[in-house]
């Protein structure tokens, strides 16, 4: 049976492709031109299985086709960052792509619509872009589809932006910056089991038109976070110095304008507030083995020198 993915080429599609090869499923992806070749050569043992597809979520001409034979879709297309000038924003990506991809599945009759959205989006949420998941869902649900929403929090594993940008400001002399107080609460869940989840949501037979909050076996403040990746890299402690969040409100706008720049005024709403969730109707329906952040982070951070860090 063919499945019809998209972000495929990103850190999370990566895991799920992968998982989805492993488990015998003809998958194709679609991915820009510039994306084709880096994902050829990162699957080359799974030529004849996967079928990259070059086109364009906002091309709406493209999918019919693209979709065309499928019987389910995976959808994981999304932003975290936004820049304008170049037509990447969270309404054209989250929801503009959405629409675009249910339609073309609908017309497609595919039998299954796997979709990823985020922790915390909702209606009235601060941020734009969980505002913008959560219009995306809407999309999704009232499709007429049979359908399975994801909201994880926030996802690591080997690759990640969030746990690896983290770890480069871990060091044994310099202190580590801090949001605000640092007690808004994330539920870190491991790639591989979001990965576990998504493969298994297209075959597991009472998930459907449902909605699972995703998540890790516990919750960290950002605090407990930077200290576990700390430990990860062998350092008893590290120190840190609190950004107020008064002066961030204030900074942030004229700085995030430069994409070097870590952080936005989005992230910084959402960073404000907690991201957790119980999982365990997520663990339960599909057979999940949650994975311990700590545990895993030590098995890839840990494997570099705290003075010697791998910048990537």
């Amino acid at each position: 049976m063919d499945v019809f993915l998209t972000g495929a080429s990103g850190f999370v599609g990566n895991a799920i492709l992968q998982r989805l090869l492993e488990l015998h499923w003809r998958v194709r992806c679609l991915v820009r031109p510039a994306s084709r070749a880096r994902l050829e050569k990162g699957f080359e043992t799974a030529r004849g299985a996967l079928t990259p597809v070059v086109g364009d979520c906002l091309d709406a001409s493209c999918l019919h086709r693209a979709i065309r034979g499928c019987r389910a879709v995976i959808h994981l297309v999304g932003i975290i960052r936004e820049f304008p000038g170049r037509g990447v924003t969270f309404d054209r990506l989250h929801v503009e792509a959405t629409g675009n991809i249910v339609h073309a599945a609908r017309e497609a009759g595919v039998e299954r619509f796997v979709h990823m959205s985020a922790l915390g989006a909702r209606s009235d949420a601060p941020s734009r872009y969980h505002r913008t998941k959560y219009q995306a869902e809407h999309l999704v649900r009232q499709s007429g589809l049979n359908h399975v929403i994801f909201r994880p929090s926030i996802i690591f594993g080997p690759g990640d932006e969030f746990v690896n940008l983290l770890a480069r400001t871990v060091h044994r002399l310099l202190p580590a910056p801090v949001i605000g107080d640092g007690r808004a609460r994330l539920q870190p869940v491991a790639v591989e089991n979001v990965a576990d989840g998504f493969a298994r949501a297209l075959t597991t037979p009472d998930c459907l038109n449902r909605l699972y909050e995703v998540g890790g076996p516990r919750a960290y403040s950002l605090v407990e976070i930077l200290d576990a990746i700390a430990r990860a890299k062998g350092l008893r402690r590290v120190r840190k110095v609190h950004l107020p969040l008064s002066w961030l409100r204030l900074v942030v706008p004229w700085l995030e304008r430069w994409r070097f720049f870590p952080l936005t005024t989005e992230q910084l709403l959402m960073l404000q507030e907690d991201n957790v969730c119980d999982p365990r109707d997520f663990v339960q329906t599909f057979g999940i083995e949650p994975v311990e952040f700590e545990t895993a982070i030590a098995r890839y951070i840990g494997q570099r020198r705290p003075d010697r860090q791998r910048r990537d």
